[in-house]
């Protein structure tokens, strides 16, 4: 098979510009593949949109994308045709010109913001090898390329994707900080490519010749697929723990060196660059549509026009005022209609689409500036990443959530475990969390530094120390005006899951009482059982090994430990063997001779002083001790023969310097054991990836089975009565959201005997475990699953443990397949999944533990106020049902008086018969009672098989009816795919507007899916955070975010969307008048700069401010009345009604302001601009108070800015009429605007168009506010009142409010309970049914 696999590769790599790339370094002679690498791009990076040449001809293109700007620009152009034109040219192309010029000026200056960081990024330094001059030279990022071997320091930023050839680590480790890409601050570990011919001594670049073949460019920051092929034709598979990423940051080694794979754009990290989210709003949506309806007004109105002019033509002989050009009346006609395009254009409102940039920019500040909404433990507030949709916050009407993360802490604390079947409560346990919560620590624990005691020197290590500063996150991203939330944990926390009450495990004594049996069994007061005391020791080892925690030092947490290796104390280990001899177990081998007077206290003493002891596991030991052999073996390399189980010797060489502190340290240790036992949670900090593994790897070191170091090849465990153990560790499975489980295969320290542990969902495991056969290990079973089942209805978080043993040559037999799908590069992932599945079968149940993971502060009463809002919260989680359920019942989102619908079934046909029964059950519950929503008190609990099923096409519609009819849906055992479709659905069969909200990975594609996608940035990193179109930092923020600023960003542009329309209608409108009384001749009753500027300048503004200040409640009153936010979800701001209303509210408005000074001088000798002065000023007027009229919040700047609008137009037509005598050519403007000004009749017919007009909207808001007030006028008027009277009537307005929904609830008088959830009674006092 593997021979076969070559003959492929070998095969491929003929095309290796097929699909894959072929590297090696730059100073190979091998014409083709040097030609190949110059053909892969370099490592400049250039996110700028423009060049200086590029900039005019490519904005305008991007620009004339929209439908708008493409209108404007034709009717500009079109205006140049003598035959059509309406007036000058060269004044109808200043609107377009205008709005184009201020997107470009808004777009050259972010593409300056770019162009600076970009050259900031590549004009940073890095070492990278020169051929020539025979060592490293500094050069700039943009000049290296593919091949280029770089050398990097401690703390340097990586700057470019590189396969790491070398470690100054002597176990070929290398740790990096991914923060700047995922924010994840804990390290992760990368080490050297097995099998290179200088591993292990020092790197010289000339001597590298392997080749490379790697997978193309992609996006996918977890995934790596390779080989490398030595000279000797060996070929050795690469994985994402060879690949140093760009971006990321050198953290615990003194130099690293890697060649080149992907540079520039071809990285990872400029791959995943997708800058900020844009989608189109609801709102936008329908605004396009009404923008659709106002072309087709302007048709007819052209139409009506070019008729008009037709007719007007046929009907008069020769008339002495116009001079015959032989026009056919039709032809006229034609030509007419263009001709009233151009004068009527503005009837488009070409001003609205920057207008509503500007107004989206002015919201997103100010909620990004809200104080409400800011955490100082993070320091951080709201991240706005989708700039336009923010008025879809105001529209909610679904909302789908996370659990872990988001309505949880996501601090995992270790509550209680159960092994072999025995439940151990810790109880003492207990009671320290419920005083750590009873304190209200868990916001402060950001404070819990490590802290480093004065009479200790801090530790010192020289090699680590960096000559170059590190660059800055905000040099590898675009800048952004807001705090980054990985910064911010980089600065508040030392570790990653390291709080206090994480370290702080308080042992169950009589698990404590069992475990010392190994290191004292002589004085165990009860013999245990064989059976039950491995079980016991196996189960803390997996605790202990099965994961990927990294070992750091107090003092200097971001560098890791280097593996402190003690010899074992022969005596514990013999009194060991002897035990399990009496107790019947298994034998194991003699261990050698050994030292036994190794002091207890030698990490310490080694942490004190600041030296970190070198490990070489593959060193032979200068000690006077028998020959050992290395108890470790290289990964995917079995020996031929069980190694003999032995722990590690001390290698002379890394010890040479302390060994007379170690004899000091032998004197002192008695007297010094107690303060280090003390001290010893000081000792160690653990780097965990999750924090399910951080609580795990913290109880078992309460127990005293401590993780002291890591390395690619073993892991270093402090075991009680062993001391500590060196276990080589063979291959690590990672966590797959498939499998739900990770596993390690490590040879057991003692047996000899290869082992694999694994660790993983409940669900999971009991499935792999069903095999076993014997009833002691079915007694573990059923005990087991009883309790699980009782952790989850405490809602503590579960994970089972389970080992394997495996023979020889069962171990040899999986790991040559496990090579094999190590080295392919297609479908490698496939085949790993496939390996793993074939090894973790037929595992031994060793126990199963209960991790709690408190809710966030405010989260019951934020899911109580978005339910009153009529936004139905459903979760998604893959915890148990049981688990669910009871976080649900403590977040409210569950009442002690709801009917909780449990759906669990084993195939398509029995989820079809369940739904309808749900169905059925819902209609004999609320026949007698349903609430205004439709909707009963039920909840619908659904678990991940049956969600499969429900999924599908045939079940989806009994689903979302199922749905539709609850209060609530709870989905659990959920994959992130599922959670995806789910959302999917909804938003799309429903149409309703849906928001999702998550903190993890798994979260991305729900959150993507949604509507409004809103990521936390939490303990898992900056995945969600940026997938997502809002970013804040706690789940009790949604609530002023949604209620407060959505219902803001909603109304405020709805109501300025609609004053555009009717303003633009309104002032066109006029002009159509005046045809019917000039022979439909497209002549205008003003002069064309007035009628350019009027809607341009005249009259932007105040809607603008309008639109980011008005204020229709206050934040205080929506938050205390959620109900309010209702008017947003049903837009009742912006409804077709109402744009409707606008419409013919604007042309009964220009009817007025037209006719009223047509009549007042009628019969008079004016002019047709004398006409149009007045016209022009009570237009003004009319538009301006109908702002005041609309608006809610009259503030300072709202007036003055009215009086500005109407000072800059008197002032301009002023000039205008007293300056401009040619402007207007061939018409003379000069002194008509005085003239008028100096008359009476000016001011009275002014004055009596704008009380006519506005009148009939003023009586129409009086009716409605008076006669029947919707909810928001109430609380407007309610906000009136006196402090007093305020709270008094907002308190009855809530007693009102929730008197309305019980008369709509039906409450059954006999409640049933069903037996499968008991725990309800414990969890409420009162418990509502539960329908089976």
């Amino acid at each position: 098979m593997i021979q076969q696999m070559e003959s492929d590769q070998g095969g491929m790599a003929k095309d290796p510009t097929k699909n894959r790339r072929v590297v090696m370094p730059s100073w190979t002679e091998h014409e083709e593949i040097k030609e190949l690498q110059q053909s892969y791009s370099r490592n400049k990076i250039r996110t700028t949109k423009y060049t200086f040449l590029s900039f005019i001809p490519k904005n305008l293109f991007e620009q004339l994308h929209r439908f708008a700007n493409v209108y404007f620009v034709f009717l500009g152009a079109l205006n140049f045709v003598p035959i059509v034109n309406a007036f000058q040219p060269e004044i109808s192309v200043i609107p377009i010109i205008f709005v184009m010029a201020i997107t470009a000026v808004k777009d050259l200056w972010e593409d300056q913001r770019r162009r600076k960081s970009d050259q900031k990024i590549n004009n940073c330094l890095c070492e990278v090898y020169d051929r020539n001059q025979k060592r490293y030279v500094e050069r700039r990022w943009a000049e290296v390329c593919v091949g280029d071997l770089v050398r990097l320091c401690c703390n340097e930023i990586i700057p470019a994707d590189m396969v790491l050839l070398h470690s100054s680590d002597s176990n070929g480790v290398c740790h990096i900080e991914t923060a700047n890409l995922d924010g994840e601050t804990n390290l992760k570990q990368r080490q050297v490519v097995r099998d290179l011919p200088q591993q292990g001594s020092e790197f010289v670049p000339e001597n590298y010749s392997s080749r490379i073949e790697c997978e193309n460019p992609n996006n996918d920051l977890r995934r790596f697929r390779g080989f490398m092929e030595h000279p000797g034709k060996v070929r050795v598979g690469l994985h994402s723990e060879n690949l140093l990423l760009r971006s990321c940051t050198v953290r615990n080694t003194e130099t690293v060196i890697g060649i080149v794979v992907y540079a520039g754009h071809e990285t990872k990290a400029m791959q995943n660059n997708s800058g900020p989210r844009y989608k189109r709003s609801k709102l936008e949506r329908r605004l396009n549509m009404d923008v659709l309806w106002c072309v087709v007004l302007l048709l007819v109105m052209c139409f009506i026009a070019a008729v008009g002019h037709g007719f007007w033509l046929s009907g008069i002989q020769n008339p002495i005022f116009m001079i015959p050009d032989g026009t056919h009346p039709a032809l006229a006609g034609f030509y007419m209609f263009w001709t009233m395009i151009i004068v009527l254009q503005v009837l488009i409102p070409i001003s609205l689409y920057v207008s509503i940039e500007i107004v989206k920019l002015g919201q997103i500040y100010f909620i990004q500036n809200d104080l409400d909404l800011y955490n100082p433990v993070l320091d951080t507030g709201v991240q706005c990443r989708a700039l336009n949709i923010t008025e879809d916050l105001g529209q909610i009407q679904y909302l789908f959530s996370d659990k872990t993360g988001t309505l949880t802490e996501n601090r995992m604390l270790f509550r209680r475990c159960t092994v072999a079947g025995i439940e151990y409560p810790h109880k003492d346990n207990a009671i320290s969390l419920e005083q750590y919560e009873e304190q209200g620590c868990g916001d402060a624990d950001h404070s819990l530094t490590l802290r480093s005691r004065a009479s200790k020197k801090s530790l010192s290590c020289k090699s680590l120390s960096c000559n170059r500063s590190s660059v800055s996150l905000n040099t590898l991203t675009a800048e952004s005006e807001t705090h980054s939330v990985h910064d911010t944990l980089r600065r508040h926390a030392p570790g990653a899951f390291s709080s206090t009450m994480e370290c702080a495990v308080v042992p169950d004594p009589d698990l404590q009482a069992k475990l010392n049996t190994l290191s004292s069994p002589k004085h165990s007061a009860v013999r245990q059982e064989a059976a039950e005391i491995s079980h016991i020791m196996d189960f803390f080892l997996a605790l202990t090994v099965c994961n990927t925690v990294v070992v750091s030092s107090p003092t200097q947490p971001r560098h890791m430990v280097q593996m402190p290796v003690v010899r074992t104390p022969l005596r514990s280990l013999e009194e060991m063997k002897a035990m399990f001899q009496k107790l019947s177990l298994p034998r194991f081998p003699s261990s050698p001779n050994q030292n036994t007077d190794t002091p207890p206290s030698l990490t310490k003493k080694l942490f004190t002083r600041g030296r970190a002891a070198s490990y070489f596991p593959n060193s032979s030991p200068q000690t006077p001790i028998t020959n050992l052999k290395s108890p470790t073996t290289p990964t995917g390399t079995p020996s031929n023969t069980p190694s003999t189980p032995v722990t590690p010797a001390l290698s002379s060489g890394a010890w040479t310097e302390d060994m007379e502190d170690i004899q000091k340290s032998k004197n002192n240790s008695a007297d010094e054991s107690e303060s280090d036992d003390e001290d010893e949670a000081e000792e160690l900090l653990y780097e965990a990836e999750s924090p399910d593994e951080a609580a795990l790897v913290q109880a078992a070191k309460a127990y005293g089975c401590t993780l002291m170091g890591r390395s690619p090849e073993q892991v270093l465990v402090d075991f009680p009565g062993t001391g500590p153990l060196s276990i080589p560790l063979l291959h690590v499975l990672p966590f797959n959201s498939s499998r739900k489980r990770m596993s390690v295969v490590v040879r057991h320290p003692l047996t000899g005997e290869v082992v694999v542990y694994t660790k993983g969902a409940d669900n999971v495991i009991m499935e792999l475990a069903e095999a076993a056969e014997d009833g002691f290990s079915r007694e573990i079973m059923e005990r087991t699953q009883k309790h699980l089942d009782q952790y989850a209805r405490e809602g503590l978080r579960t994970l089972c443990v389970a080992k394997k043993v495996l023979e020889e040559q069962e171990y040899k037999a999986w790991l040559k397949r496990h090579e094999y799908a190590e080295t392919c590069i297609e479908n490698r992932e496939e085949l790993l999944l496939e390996s793993a599945e074939r090894l973790e079968t037929n595992l031994t149940l060793l126990g199963a533990t209960g991790i709690v993971d408190r809710l966030q502060e405010e989260v019951p009463e934020t899911i109580e106020a978005l339910q009153e809002a009529e936004i139905k919260v459903w979760v998604l989680t893959g915890d148990k049902q049981e688990t669910a359920i009871n976080i649900a019942f403590a977040c409210k989102l569950l009442r002690p008086t709801d009917h909780i619908l449990m759906a669990n079934c084993d195939s398509k046909e029995t989820c079809e018969a369940r739904l309808h029964e749900l169905q059925q059950e819902i209609t004999h519950v609320t026949k007698k009672g349903m609430p205004e929503d439709g909707s009963s008190d039920c909840v619908l609990v659904i678990d991940g098989r049956t969600l499969d099923y429900a999924l599908q096409k045939e079940l989806q519609g009994s689903f979302l009816d199922l749905t539709c009819s609850c209060r609530s849906v709870i989905c659990c055992r959920s994959t992130p795919l599922q959670k995806s479709q789910v959302v999917r659905l909804v938003r799309d069969e429903l149409k309703v507007m849906t928001l999702a909200i998550g903190d993890g990975a798994n979260d991305v594609s729900m959150i993507q899916v949604a509507d409004v996608g809103i990521g936390i940035s939490g303990q898992e990193g900056m995945q969600a955070v940026m997938s997502s179109d809002f970013a804040i930092s706690r789940f009790k923020f949604l609530r002023k975010l949604i209620l407060v600023h959505g219902h803001w960003c909603y109304a405020r542009l709805a109501n300025m969307i609609l004053y555009f329309f009717y303003k633009n209608v309104m002032y066109v409108n006029l002009l159509f008048w005046y045809q019917f009384f000039c022979g439909f001749s497209g002549h205008t009753m003003t002069n064309s700069w007035v009628l350019i500027f009027f809607n341009l300048l005249f009259t932007s503004i105040p809607p603008i401010i309008y639109g980011v200040l008005d204020k229709d409640v206050s934040d205080k009153t929506l938050l205390n009345l959620p109900d309010l936010y209702k008017s947003g979800q049903n837009s009742q701001a912006y409804l077709p009604s109402t744009f409707w209303m606008n419409i013919l509210d604007a042309f009964y408005q220009s009817l007025v302001c037209f006719f009223i000074p047509y009549f007042a001088y009628a019969g008079s000798d004016i002019g047709v601009f004398s006409f149009g002065s007045p016209i022009n000023s009570s237009a003004l007027l009319i538009i301006l108070l109908h702002q005041l009229v609309e608006s809610r919040t009259v503030t300072w700047i709202h007036a003055a800015l009215l009086l500005f609008s109407a000072f800059f137009y008197y002032a301009f037509v002023l000039l205008f009429s007293i300056t401009c005598v040619t402007c207007n050519s061939p018409t003379n403007p000069y002194g008509i605007e005085t003239k008028m000004m100096s008359e009476a009749l000016y001011y009275l017919v002014c004055g009596l168009t704008t009380v006519l007009a506005l009148l009939p909207r003023i009586m129409f808001r009086v009716f409605c506010n008076s006669i029947c007030p919707s909810d928001l006028v109430r609380a407007q008027k309610m906000e009136r009142l006196p402090p007093r009277d305020y709270y008094a009537s907002l308190q009855q307005w809530k007693e009102n409010k929730a008197a309305q929904r019980l008369s709509s609830r039906h409450v059954p008088q006999n409640l049933s309970v069903n037996a499968d959830v008991p725990h309800l009674i414990d969890c409420n006092a009162e418990v509502g049914a539960v329908l089976s």
